[in-house]
């Protein structure tokens, strides 16, 4: 049962379970002192709230299915963006929201919906506002669907996040993304075939997105948002893995749509075919090349803070 106090504007959970992932970056940092820390927050606000740790990797999505199932007025995903997208995976279509509490690697979801901390999101969940949001679906050749909130990409990026190396990632935190990206430099990428919002390109990469942040520091796609019933997709040409330092020189001085090379429209779907290439959602290996990329209306509810919601809809 959920609460209302009008005067407030302030929602108290009876039934809200917490999926953590103790393997991610805030943990490994900081312990379970940032977990306690955490779930004082949301038991003081009055949240009933019991906490869940994930048992390996793609547990979290069964993990939500079955609380869900089991009447949990609120799913509450502590980790990192992967976390995150594997417990979406279990809820999809579900009424019960879903909360975000960051503490991965990269925090891409927690950045574009400026939640803070992991503490500061945990304060702030009663404030929040749930949204019925669109998400997208990547349909691989040779893997199970995934749906995502943020992206889903293919090419070069895909190419970074099947090569970033683990270790390297725990020790370095994101800056790990561009050690791997640089070290692709002088290689040829696998070019493939995009069709998407009435036009054809020939890409080293791909990206359908619905945020605009890109690894929590570059807007790369500026006028996507997770309020809009479409991707906004960012197309770039070459088969020279040099050539894209120039391309994310654009996206940091924002110049990349007058870019030569460079194709920003919007579309509900792209369809992606014509070559071997690696394909990512929200920052995970999801497959490879040919796929299909759609938007799929009435997907999720999020938990958005006021804020968000002010800044998106002026």
């Amino acid at each position: 049962m959920v609460v209302f106090e009008s005067l407030k504007t302030i929602t108290r959970y009876r039934s809200a379970r917490l999926i953590f992932n103790p393997c991610a970056g805030a943990f490994r940092r900081g312990g379970a002192r940032r977990l306690a820390r955490a779930l004082d927050l949301l038991r003081s606000a009055g949240h009933q709230v019991e906490e869940h740790p994930t048992t390996g990797p793609g547990a979290a999505g069964e993990m939500a299915r079955d609380l869900i199932a089991r009447g949990a007025d609120l799913i509450l995903v502590a980790g990192g963006d992967g976390t995150v997208n594997e417990a979406l995976n279990g809820m999809a279509g579900a009424a019960t929201p879903l909360g975000v509490l960051p503490a991965g690697t990269a925090n891409v979801l927690g950045h574009e919906l400026g939640l803070g901390s992991l503490e500061q999101a945990a304060a702030r969940i009663g404030e929040c506002e749930p949204v019925r949001v669109a998400l997208g679906l990547l349909r691989p050749s040779d893997a199970p669907p995934r749906h995502f909130l943020m992206m889903a990409g293919a090419g070069l990026d895909a190419l970074v996040v099947n090569e970033l190396n683990p270790d390297l990632k725990r020790r370095l935190g994101k800056f790990a993304y561009w050690v791997a990206t640089f070290r692709l430099v002088g290689r040829r990428l696998e070019e493939f075939d995009v069709r998407a919002g009435g036009v054809q390109r020939r890409c080293g990469f791909a990206l359908a997105a619905r945020v605009r942040n890109y690894g929590g520091d570059l807007e790369i796609a500026r006028g996507a948002s997770l309020l809009r019933n479409d991707f906004e997709a960012v197309l770039l040409e070459g088969a020279a893995a040099s050539r894209y330092l120039k391309y994310f020189a654009g996206v940091g001085i924002r110049t990349l749509g007058r870019m030569r090379g460079a194709t920003i429209l919007r579309s509900r779907a792209l369809e992606l075919s014509g070559g071997r290439a690696p394909v990512q959602v929200d920052g995970e290996a999801a497959g490879w090349l040919p796929a299909t990329i759609e938007i799929v209306d009435d997907g999720t509810t999020l938990l958005v803070p006021p804020q968000f919601l002010a800044r998106e809809i002026r």
